[in-house]
Parts: C-alpha cells; structure tokens; sequence
C-alpha cells in the first residue's frame, strides 16, 4: 500500500485548533461570548477570511454559536454535542445511551457525593417537582446533570453533558404522550435517598430501574399506536 505524503495544515485548520484549546482548557467558559474578530485577528496575526473559516468550523462542530450582531459565544466544551445533533435518533435510542451511563453515574454519586453535591440534587429535584409541561424537561435535566456532577469523573460527565440537549429534547417530546409519568420516584427519589445513604448499589438499580419502565412504556405506547 502506498501512502500519500503528508500535508502541512492549512492556516486555517491552525487557528480552530488554537481556539479550540481556548474553550476546552476552560479559559472560554460555555455560554460566554468569545474576543470580538478584531481583538482575535491581531492576537493570532491573521486575515478576517482566516479567523471566519475556522469560527465556522468551530460553528459546524457545534463548540461555537455565532450570532449575527451580537457575538459569538461558546456552545459546547467538545464536538461531541454537534456531533449528536446530528446524528438523529429516536427515545430508544436515547433511553439506550442513558442506560450505558445513568445507572454507573449514580452508582459513583452514591460513592463520592459531597454535602454540596447533595444539596445540589436535593435543590434540583425539588424544582423538578415544581414545574410545569413547559419546563418540566429542563428541569429533569438538570437533576441528571446534578447527579452527574457528583460522581466526580470528568470523562463521564462531559459525555453525559453532550447527551443532555438530546434528553432534554426527547422527555420534552414524549411529555405529551399518554401514559407518560412524570412523578416515578425511581431514578429521582429513590436514587436520592440511595446516594444520601451511600448505597452505590441501591443507586444504581434505582437508576436502571426509572429507565426500564420508561423503555416499556414507549414500545407499549408506540405499539398500541400502530393497531
């Protein structure tokens, strides 16, 4: 096999990797608006085209919003968020994905959660049982990322980060489905009180558990739809 001879990176392709390493090295916080294009341009010491071309591939890659008169400002730590965006799927395919990480997240919550990180989930579910149809789905959300932040892994959170919009996106769609429960205490309550105890197990079966019954219910409800 004859390979072919490898090619120095374009300017470009420069310039995404070094704003790149600005936002996944945190100095670029997600949801902060970036230096404006004059003050980028004369600190990497290219042209406006250049400094455009790797912003909109940043853009594409989902790490930046660009916002015609206002700024652009970062979206995302990783491409992993775009890349799901754009990888469609259906509530089983996302209820799959929460199974290979949910249950293991509480698991080494229910090992390593602070006090604060408690409060932080006890904060989150109450605001979960607070809300409406409108809001509900974020607030869901943010309970999981809680419980996420409090296992303490840096790898599994920013995974389970990016796969959070699609969550978020798919509990919103199935809220107006009949049968739909919002008030199970499996994978809520339950996974609550396992990690307060420090029970690894318990938190983990709890979290299985919540998303079993929700796969369930979304074959039987997709079935009876196609009688």
């Amino acid at each position: 096999m004859t390979l072919s001879p490898v090619r120095q990176s374009s300017l470009s392709d420069q310039v995404v990797e070094r704003l790149r390493a600005e936002i996944v090295e945190g100095r670029w916080p997600v949801g902060e608006r970036i230096p404006p294009e004059p003050e980028l341009m004369e600190s990497l010491g290219v042209a406006r085209g250049t400094l455009r071309e790797a912003l909109r591939a940043l853009q594409y890659s989902g790490m930046l919003d660009i916002r015609r008169g206002d700024g652009t400002f970062v979206n995302a730590r990783s491409e992993v968020p775009g890349a799901l965006a754009r990888s469609g799927g259906t509530l089983a395919d996302v209820l799959e994905a929460r199974a290979a990480i949910e249950p293991q997240l509480a698991r080494l919550a229910a090992l390593r959660a602070s006090a604060d990180d408690i409060a932080l989930i006890e904060t989150a579910l109450a605001r979960r049982a607070r809300s409406h149809a409108d809001d509900w789905a974020s607030s869901d959300a943010f309970f999981h990322e809680a419980i996420a932040r409090a296992a303490h892994n840096p790898i599994l959170f920013e995974v389970y980060a990016a796969l959070l919009p699609r969550l978020q996106e798919s509990v919103q769609a199935a809220i107006s489905r009949s049968g739909f429960r919002v008030d199970d205490p499996r994978g809520h309550e339950e996974v609550l009180e396992a990690i307060v105890q420090g029970d690894p197990e318990a938190a983990s079966a709890s979290a299985a558990a919540n998303l079993a019954a929700t796969e369930r219910w979304d074959l039987d409800d997709r079935a009876s739809g196609q009688r």
